[in-house]
């Protein structure tokens, strides 16, 4: 895998991990990123007695 950026999303809050994936396909979307190419992604939940976290990592390449 060879790529040359990462972005990471992440949530703790219940209502912003249901939104997470609507976070993510918006940056892909966004006129910035449209020429990007996604090379892989890592979806990684941790918790404790009291927080839950939900983080999407995206391995990119930029033009």
């Amino acid at each position: 895998m060879v790529y040359n950026s990462i972005k990471v999303f992440t949530a703790t809050k219940a209502r912003d991990r249901v939104g997470l994936g609507e976070s993510v396909t918006r940056w892909i979307r966004d006129r910035e990123n449209v020429d990007c190419e996604i090379v892989n992604a890592k979806v990684t939940q941790s918790s404790d007695k009291e927080f839950h976290c939900l983080t999407i990592t995206l391995f990119y390449n930029r033009p």
